[in-house]
């Protein structure tokens, strides 16, 4: 199958949080066996204020208990591409209500996300999805 649809494998990765002034939040660890990859998506919603910035990190390990900080040459993209810096103005599509991806091609079998947020507190809301691609076998099963 060349299609798509037959070809990926969509997961929630991170559930709708709302921004706080500073911290970090995980997503859940994405068990990449059977797939060459995962690319994260990373949505932001109405963030108003101009001070919030949100940076994104992808995390690989072996086991779900030792998760590291990944090499750039296994990113597919980059983190600062997936982040969210503080603008003034803060523009739908530019640094609000924009979805940003950063990928994973690494050898490590789990893969995580972690958005942090430092600077001012903002009404907005970030979440993120998990897209496993290349399988092993196709069609994938959907769900």
């Amino acid at each position: 199958m060349k299609d798509l649809h037959s070809n990926v494998k969509q997961l929630l990765a991170l559930t709708p949080t709302a921004l706080g002034a500073t911290g970090a939040t995980n997503g859940k660890i994405i068990d990449r066996k059977g797939y060459a990859g995962v690319e994260f998506l990373v949505g932001y919603g109405a963030v108003t204020t101009t001070g919030s910035v949100v940076t994104a990190t992808v995390l690989e390990g072996d086991a779900t208990g030792a998760m590291t900080s990944v090499a750039d040459g296994d990113l597919i993209g980059t983190e600062v591409l997936a982040s969210l810096a503080a603008q003034t103005p803060r523009t739908s599509g530019i640094g609000q209500q924009v979805v940003k991806r950063v990928g994973y091609k690494g050898s490590k079998r789990y893969a995580q996300l972690r958005l942090t947020n430092t600077g001012t507190t903002s009404a907005g809301l970030f979440w993120a999805d998990a897209v496993l691609f290349t399988p092993e076998g196709a069609p994938v099963s959907n769900p």
